[in-house]
C-alpha cells in the first residue's frame, strides 16, 4: 500500500466516513447511517437463503426492523485507495446478535468519500 500524504490523507477520511456507518448502526435511526453512503448506493448479500440484492435502503430497512446494534464491536481490517476509488474491509460483531463481513468500494465524489456498495457476508452462529 503506497503511504504517501494523500494517500494517508484519504485513508483518515474514509475511516470517518466508515465510522459514520459504524455509529449510525449502533443508533435508533439510520440517519447518521445514511450520510456514509451516496444516495445511488447498493447492498449485495444473502441473509440466511435469501439474496439482498439492490438499493441501500434495504439495509436502512432491516436496521430499523433489528433496532440498534448497542453491543455492535466493529474493526476497519484495512483501507485501500487508488486515487478517487478505495476499498475496504470491516468486520462487524454482535449486530443484534449477527456478525457480518463487510467489503465497502468508496468513491470520492464532488470532493467527498462515499460508500457506493456493500456486499457483506453473514457468519453462521458457532
Amino acid at each position: 500500500m503506497n503511504q504517501n500524504p494523500q494517500n494517508a490523507a484519504d485513508q483518515g477520511m474514509i475511516s470517518s466516513v466508515i465510522q459514520r456507518y459504524i455509529v449510525g448502526a449502533r443508533s435508533s435511526g439510520y440517519e447518521t447511517m445514511a450520510t456514509a453512503f451516496h444516495q445511488q448506493a447498493t447492498i449485495f448479500g444473502y441473509l440466511g437463503n435469501d439474496l439482498v440484492a439492490g438499493p441501500i435502503s434495504a439495509l436502512f430497512d432491516w436496521h430499523q426492523e433489528n433496532g440498534p446494534a448497542t453491543e455492535l464491536h466493529a474493526k476497519i481490517e484495512r483501507i485501500d485507495v487508488a486515487g478517487s476509488v478505495a476499498t475496504a474491509r470491516l468486520e462487524l460483531d454482535n449486530w443484534t446478535g449477527h456478525r457480518f463481513t463487510d467489503l465497502l468500494s468508496l468513491l470520492r465524489v464532488d470532493g467527498e468519500w462515499k460508500i457506493m456498495n456493500k456486499v457483506f457476508h453473514l457468519h453462521e452462529i458457532e
